[in-house]
């Protein structure tokens, strides 16, 4: 409970702008350390019992935040950041391919596809700068 006092007087204002705390059902979050967070107007959310794997998956996500942007780029404050974040969120969303889509991105409506025929001319190929420069996009020109 003083580890969750201890946080809110660090956040300060900015505690007014969180809406939500997300954790698992570790028995070391009591109801006494949710009732901290509720005082300020959060609500709590606990996740699924015997998912294991939550945690992997947001592990993974962090992971490959960190090593395909945050590793490469010097951020010079909270507005930056959430640009940059919002930036590679579109990109990771709309163009980066996944494996477990077949290396398809996960908006694929946003996707037109061309025929097959005009795949192969590759002076067709432009290369658009994204995320503040730090990745590259790929597509055919129309």
């Amino acid at each position: 409970m003083q580890q969750a006092r201890n946080l809110t007087m660090d956040l300060r204002d900015r505690i007014g702008t969180l809406r939500l705390i997300i954790h698992d059902r570790d028995p070391l979050f009591t109801a006494a350390f949710a009732e901290v967070f509720r005082a300020e107007g959060m609500r709590i959310i606990r996740t699924m019992p015997r998912t294991p794997r939550m945690n992997a998956v947001c592990e993974r996500v962090i992971e490959t935040l960190r090593r395909e942007l945050l590793d490469r780029i010097l951020i010079l404050g909270e507005r930056h950041l959430t640009r940059v974040l919002r930036e590679y969120l579109i990109h990771y969303n709309g163009h980066r391919p996944h494996q477990a889509r077949q290396q398809r991105p996960p908006d694929t409506e946003a996707q037109h596809t061309q025929d097959p025929a005009e795949l192969t001319d590759l002076r067709s190929i432009q290369r658009e700068a994204v995320v503040t420069g730090m990745i590259s996009e790929y597509r055919h020109a129309a």
